[in-house]
């Protein structure tokens, strides 16, 4: 199966009807240039307000099924698209999630899945807001085939990428919030950047899968914090790792095609899978290995 994926990497506002109305328009020209599956960027409804701690901000997360979802249903079935969303969800009174939504191009939702890994860092304090995800990880069917759906500090982990490629994920896409702590030196800044990129483009060596990162840009701040500029670089890599197309820091529309039967054609010549030793990874379910203790 061949068809084109749309990355729609995009700056945020303080006003979350406005930045649905930029995103609503983002995905009528993806769609126009015949993207199939469009993805969208982490959080994107609001300006980044992990940057500090306050309780007001929990005003901003909705439900699931909601407003959002609603909006975005009726955008893919008018366009026929499959859509990647990531919403603050409001599960209950207290209990809050960091939630990537698969819509159908029927406008349905065809599966969601809860942020796993939840960061906790100068800017970026995420689990005052978000419990970590409940769902496992698991891959998503859609029409377009099995979407591994994980979420920016998920990028990290390659436990994460194996137990999507595992269950039979072709693509993995990573709705993504991180820039650049504005004091950091220029040499800092890029090898975090690069760290980012090379993570990920491992992941899709090692699982002989595609990789979508979304990443938003531009310069974020709210009142009282310094801020983040984050630093796009949206990308998608290829089953060997290859880079098939990479944005700047600028608001952009990226689109491509894959094919998926590389995936198929991958794994084969490089039968990871078939070789990993599973008889010996017992280990890796400890926070810790210190050889002293046992």
């Amino acid at each position: 199966m061949t068809y084109k994926i749309a990355l729609v990497q995009m700056a945020c506002s303080q006003n979350p009807e406005a930045n649905l109305k930029k995103i609503g328009q983002a995905i009528e020209e993806a769609a126009q240039k015949e993207a199939k599956l469009i993805c969208l960027q982490e959080l994107h409804n609001t300006l980044y307000f992990c940057q500090e701690e306050d309780v007001r901000y929990f005003d901003l997360a909705e439900p699931i099924p909601g407003p959002s979802t609603e909006y975005l249903g009726k955008l893919a079935g008018k366009y026929g698209v499959v859509i990647v969303s990531s919403l603050f969800e409001k599960r209950a009174p207290g209990l809050y999630h960091n939630t990537a939504v698969v819509i159908e191009k029927n406008g349905e939702i065809a599966g969601i899945y809860r942020k796993m890994h939840i960061p906790d860092d100068p800017g970026f304090y995420e689990k005052f807001y978000f419990t970590p995800g409940d769902l496992g990880f698991r891959p998503i069917e859609t029409s377009l085939g099995k979407v591994g759906v994980l979420v920016c500090w998920d990028q990290w982990y390659p436990e994460a990428a194996r137990l999507m490629a595992l269950q039979g994920a072709e693509i993995l896409v990573y709705p993504t919030a991180i820039g650049w702590d504005p004091a950091d030196p220029e040499e800092e800044k890029l090898r975090q950047r690069e760290a980012w990129m090379t993570v990920q483009r491992g992941h899709a060596v090692a699982n002989g899968c595609y990789v979508v990162a979304v990443n938003r840009t531009g310069f974020e701040k709210w009142e009282g914090v310094k801020g983040i500029q984050f630093w796009g670089t949206s990308f998608v890599a290829g089953p060997q790792g290859e880079i098939l197309v990479q944005a700047g820091t600028e608001e952009t529309i990226l689109v491509v095609d894959i094919d998926l039967q590389r995936v198929e054609n991958v794994r084969r010549i490089w039968p990871f899978f078939r070789d990993r030793r599973i008889d010996a990874f017992s280990d890796l379910t400890k926070r810790y290995i210190d050889r002293k203790e046992l």
